[in-house]
């Protein structure tokens, strides 16, 4: 008997991999993902309803004979079929099942019929159950286990005469239960596989629409922040001025400006100029940097000749406002072309380079006084820098002097001074472009970490 079982077990396996490969390549066909969402169209139902109907078909076709009776997994099809497609779908093909069955006849024809149609319904109101869904891949092994074990008590209470019922049962009991459990039980584990394939797919188009959406929204403010920056600086007599700013992202919080502006001027004489550097990166430092902006152009043209008094006030203005630990170094300056000369504030930033053409030394603009929106009531100095013609000064943040290569080296001051020396019969412009391209080669494929920002004044 346990050879029996065992041959009897082996075939059913067989043909329950059969059943489970066909259903596996339906649930990759195009239509199948309205099963899976829970509103199959009619014309997906009756293509469902045929199609395990042929499964269940299979399953009695590819059975085995044994005491008089077809041995066979002719429930799995019926059984899917209503966990996945619902009632319509499943008592469908129990239908087609059973009718082939029936055709076939033998003693046990009635509670085989019954058993298939019931498979079938069965699994469509465990799918209504579960709010038109399949089924965890537990629910529906013990699903399974019991329908088969309930065809088995059938062919007890239905089949004739008993004794031959009862020694079919005992010996088919065992493979049948089994093979049909374990096809449902590996559908079960393919449908769970896709739906967990479908939402991460849902998944990632979220991500993908959020990074496209996030990318948009950093363009627009890249393109706002560039309108911050001057596309053309007007020019004071005497003095030769440019400036460049290079992110190292789409935004970030180095920023450069000139006085006269678009709408009020100092007068024709002078002109005032700063370069500012932020503290972080990225969008918080860019709202920085407009607040900053703002304030300091503000007040740098109603105290038009006190530049420690308008970065004074500036800096309780950006200090108040700054509650998340955020500050801004700045230099300003007032070109006077009457006293050739720079009155500046050095609010914490890089000294500014000064190359003096009389005698060819080189001197720095040091701070006088610390980074703004840090402490209010922050006392600012100014200073009086002499400038004559042929004296070149460039102004700069951090981010030249740290840009790195390869090897963790960076360009440093002592580069840039050499550069700045190399260039000083050139305009502003080409100043500009020829320190640019010094620090490029010099860091080669290092990526950028920090913002440049660079301003140059040749005096004329």
């Amino acid at each position: 008997m346990a050879s029996t079982i065992f041959t009897t077990l082996l075939v059913l396996l067989q043909l329950m991999c059969v059943i489970v490969v066909a259903a596996y390549l339906l649930t990759r066909s195009r239509f199948f993902s309205s099963v899976l969402d829970g509103h199959p169209v009619l014309k997906v139902q009756a293509f469902l309803i045929l199609f395990f109907g042929a499964l269940s078909i299979y399953g009695t076709v590819g059975g085995v004979e044994v005491l008089g009776a077809i041995i066979n997994v002719r429930d799995l099809g019926p059984m899917v079929g209503g966990l996945v497609g619902g009632p319509v779908v499943g008592l469908g093909a129990g239908l087609i099942g059973a009718a082939y069955r029936a055709s076939l006849g033998g003693f046990t024809v009635v509670p085989c019929v019954t058993a298939t149609i019931l498979a079938g319904l069965f699994g469509g109101i465990i799918w209504l159950l579960n709010k038109r869904r399949f089924v965890p891949i537990y629910i529906a092994f013990i699903f399974a286990f019991l329908m088969e074990s309930l065809h088995m008590l059938l062919t007890l209470v239905i089949a004739q005469p008993f004794s031959a019922a009862l020694a079919l049962v005992q010996t088919i009991w065992i493979p049948m239960v089994l093979a049909n459990a374990v096809g449902v039980f590996i559908f079960a584990f393919i449908i769970q596989n896709l739906e967990n394939e479908r939402k991460m797919a849902a998944e990632r188009d979220t991500l993908v629409g959020e990074m496209a959406r996030k990318n948009t929204e950093l363009s627009i403010a890249a393109e706002i922040q560039q309108s911050f920056l001057p596309t053309t600086i007007p020019q004071v007599e005497g003095f030769d001025v440019a400036g460049k700013s290079v992110m190292a992202k789409e935004v970030g919080g180095d920023f450069f400006d000139v006085i006269p502006f678009e709408v009020v001027s100092l007068d024709t004489n002078r002109m005032g100029i700063l370069i500012a550097d932020v503290s972080g990166k990225g969008i918080p430092a860019a709202l920085f940097m407009a607040l900053s902006r703002i304030v300091v152009r503000v007040n740098a043209t109603w105290h038009r000749d006190q530049p420690a008094l308008a970065i004074y006030d500036a800096n309780n203005l950006i200090a108040a406002d700054s509650t998340s630990g955020m500050f801004v170094t700045l230099f300003y300056g007032v070109l006077d072309h009457e006293n050739h000369s720079i009155t500046f504030v050095n609010a914490g930033h890089n000294p500014p380079i000064v190359y003096h053409s009389s005698d060819g030394i080189i001197s720095e603009l040091e701070a006088t006084g610390m980074a703004m929106g840090a402490v209010k009531d922050t006392p600012y100095q100014s200073k009086v820098c002499p400038l004559k013609p042929g004296d070149v000064m460039v102004l700069y943040t951090d981010g030249v002097t740290e840009g790195q290569n390869e090897n963790g080296e960076m360009y440093g001051e002592v580069r840039l001074q050499e550069c700045i020396r190399s260039a000083v019969d050139f305009p502003a412009k080409e100043i500009l472009a020829r320190i640019l391209d010094d620090l490029t080669k010099f860091c080669g494929n290092a990526p950028q970490y920090d913002d440049i920002t660079l301003m140059a004044v040749r005096v004329k």
